[in-house]
């Protein structure tokens, strides 16, 4: 069958006041096709007013009434309909000629056979300027590569000056064209797998498939014969969300080709458009790409209607699966890590806490995206919020790993005060003493905790006798007078005398005492 001739959009080009050289030039017409139509319309003085608002295919019969009568033998099928179904999953020509068959022979239509249904529908497609939708189905893949040049000037670091380069992550919906952008910082494991969620979040769903390149972030192995080997971690995400991953042959560029042209299109959209840009943090830099990710979905497509945005939003975002309940949690397994003395495991220059019962044995971590859980032996015994990466040398404590004794409360003059009440008046007395010489309280905290813990040695009975000797000859008794009188024995009335070198008693083990000889000499 002859290709119909689009006269109603000819004629539109012509009331434009486009020439028919360039009708034919711009819209891929034979230039004999648009002169037959400019010389009917002038023959019949049919205007532009009087097809705007026809169908087109009036507006075929009108310029060419027996044409019509010769090609309307068999039932017409709707062509856009055929189109837009052609789009689903598992949907094909043979599946379409089918229904169109049945409907004519409920309507007593005459059916055309399935080799013409096929290759009418591939006329009307060059016809209408559109691509017969046999390799992309909405909602049957997704493609994800990184994009080869860094973001901008990178990341810059207010304080310090030094720079950190930005990379993108590019993911998209070959038949949507509808594509996901995303700055990282590295093109590690976990960043590749918090992209994948992050894009499935954006699109509201997943794919049946999700095809790579031949990463060493996501394929172990892949050889040019047998099985394909995933990572675990790439492999549980895409058990996690239902989608099977499906790297490109190696050197096969062409099998993720919606990837790499959009790669190239954001080299321009995004990288060409902030390459002066100096970003302080990430947040801003994701915030600049997310602007540049809104416009580049929404401009509109240069050969055929709509934007990315719009197919998506009408035909393939309902053929997504649906994302599962629980977001997928990108973890990160570390392994044999020691628990040092202070009960704290060291991960990224940071301290986490655990029982303090497993000091010294080894454990191993599971590092989410914002959580960090311990585990020893295969049981889970601690889990905390994850340190921001900035965080250097902090301490996520939680105060059940604690011993007891860290559990004290910290000395203040009130507890010291009670303690030495709890040994004895005298003993109370001598740290008054101590708390009204002080001129900040502070000050008398670590005298008077010397003098109370002289009772753990000699106990509290020998230290309120040694308090008491002291108090009538030492106008504010120390450390140092007390553990003289206790080593001496000064405290004990009773204790065994010894006689002096001049003759005389004298109680048993004194300090050495110089005399007023040697202070006169």
């Amino acid at each position: 069958m002859a290709r119909k001739i689009r006269a109603k959009l000819i004629m539109e080009l012509r009331e434009q006041g486009l020439s028919r050289r360039m009708i034919a030039k711009t819209r891929r017409m034979s230039m004999e096709s648009v002169c037959e139509v400019f010389d009917i319309a002038a023959e019949r003085n049919i205007g532009w007013g009087d097809v705007r608002e026809m169908a087109d295919d009036e507006v075929y019969r009108l310029f060419y009434p027996e044409r019509h009568v010769r090609e309307s033998a068999f039932e017409e099928p709707d062509w856009e309909y055929v189109h837009k179904e052609m789009a689903r999953v598992g949907v094909n020509l043979r599946l379409l000629h089918d229904e169109y068959r049945e409907r004519c022979r409920r309507t007593g239509k005459v059916a055309m056979g399935y080799t013409k249904f096929c290759g009418d529908y591939g006329g009307w497609t060059v016809a209408n300027s559109l691509t017969k939708r046999i390799e992309h189905k909405a909602g049957q893949s997704c493609e994800v590569d990184w994009s080869g040049p860094t973001l901008g000037r990178g990341l810059v670091d207010p304080i310090t000056g030094e720079v950190s380069k930005v990379y993108l992550f590019v993911g998209v919906l070959p038949f949507s064209q509808k594509a996901y952008f995303e700055p990282t910082l590295d093109m590690r494991e976990r960043t590749w797998l918090r992209c994948h969620v992050h894009m499935y979040e954006f699109w509201g769903g997943v794919p049946e498939r999700t095809v790579c390149d031949n990463l060493k972030t996501g394929v172990t192995k892949h050889p040019r014969e047998g099985e394909i080997v995933l990572n675990d971690a790439y492999e549980a995400l895409g058990e996690h969300y239902m989608t099977a991953i499906m790297p490109a042959q190696v050197r096969k560029p062409k099998q993720k080709a919606s990837a790499e042209g959009t790669v190239r299109d954001a080299a321009t959209w995004v990288i060409a458009q902030l390459r002066d840009r100096a970003f302080a943090d990430l947040d801003e830099a994701v915030l600049a790409v997310r602007e540049c990710n809104a416009a580049y979905n929404a401009h509109p497509f240069q050969k055929r209607e709509g934007s990315r945005d719009s197919v998506f939003a009408e035909v393939e975002a309902a053929e997504l699966r649906p994302l599962p309940d629980v977001r997928y949690d990108v973890a990160e397994w570390v392994y044999n890590r020691s628990v040092n003395l202070d009960f704290h495991v060291v991960y990224a220059k940071n301290r986490y806490s655990v029982p303090h019962r497993y000091v010294g044995r080894k454990v191993d971590l599971r590092v989410g995206e914002s959580t960090l859980s311990i585990y020893h032996a295969g049981e889970r015994i601690a889990t905390h919020r994850l340190l921001p990466s900035y965080v250097k040398n902090g301490y996520s404590t939680d105060e059940a790993h604690m011993p007891e004794a860290f559990l004290r409360p910290e000395w203040d003059d009130a507890r010291i005060r009670g303690w030495a009440k709890k040994i004895g008046p005298s003993c109370a007395a001598v740290v008054d003493r101590i708390f009204d010489r002080a001129k900040v309280k502070e000050q008398a905290y670590n005298p008077s905790l010397s003098v109370l813990n002289l009772s753990k040695k000699y106990g509290e009975e020998r230290l309120e006798a040694a308090c008491a000797h002291a108090l009538p000859r030492l106008g504010s008794p120390r450390y140092r007078h007390l553990k003289a009188i206790l080593d001496s024995n000064l405290d004990d009335p009773a204790a065994p005398m010894r006689e002096k070198p001049g003759g005389g008693q004298e109680p048993g083990p004194r300090g050495h005492v110089r005399g007023a000889d040697y202070y006169r000499e």
